[in-house]
């Protein structure tokens, strides 16, 4: 589980699992909801955990479960923001930016991969745009259209998508 150590069952329920855990760098005790996607995607229950996510965002409270893995989403994100606009200044773009093309190091700290279908300022077409896509769930509108599209923009809807997809857990389109 990365930052826990994941310890003993204390309870089970028709669509998820609850662990005891342990956070590896500080050592407060937790516990983990594991829920079982495919579960609840078969019953259409999305909506109801998008909501339980949402209330429990909005009540925080010494006596309430709390959200703990918002804070990493939200650090990560700020670092993916960062590299992009990094790359950006060096007229770089990624243009398959995944979850699966982010790593953590030892220190939690975010490390972009796979810069296979990079672009670079000067491989624009005539028409000063780019022309080709990265992975279907994760492009741009304008990327799917293949008219072209700007790159260091384009760049930009899938960090989107990818923060989405960390606090929620699944991607926020189906098609």
């Amino acid at each position: 589980m990365g930052r826990y150590e994941l310890g003993k069952l204390v309870g089970q329920g028709t669509f998820a699992k609850v662990h005891h855990a342990r956070d590896v760098k500080t050592g407060i005790n937790v516990a983990i909801k594991i829920i079982d996607k495919e579960k609840i995607v078969k019953v259409e229950m999305t909506d109801q955990i998008k909501r339980e996510i949402s209330v429990m965002r909005l009540v925080r409270h010494f006596n309430i479960v709390q959200l703990y893995e918002e804070d990493v989403a939200r650090k990560c994100f700020q670092q993916l923001i960062s590299a992009i606009d990094f790359c950006r200044s060096r007229g770089v773009y990624h243009r398959d930016l995944k979850p699966e093309n982010l790593l953590l190091d030892e220190n939690g700290n975010l490390k972009i991969s796979d810069f296979g279908l990079r672009a670079l300022a000067e491989s624009k077409f005539q028409d000063g745009l780019l022309h080709t896509c990265g992975t279907l769930a994760y492009v741009a509108r304008e990327v799917i259209n293949r008219r072209g599209y700007d790159g260091a923009k384009a760049d930009m809807w899938p960090c989107g998508v990818i923060l989405y997809v960390h606090l929620a857990g699944y991607l926020p389109f189906h098609e």
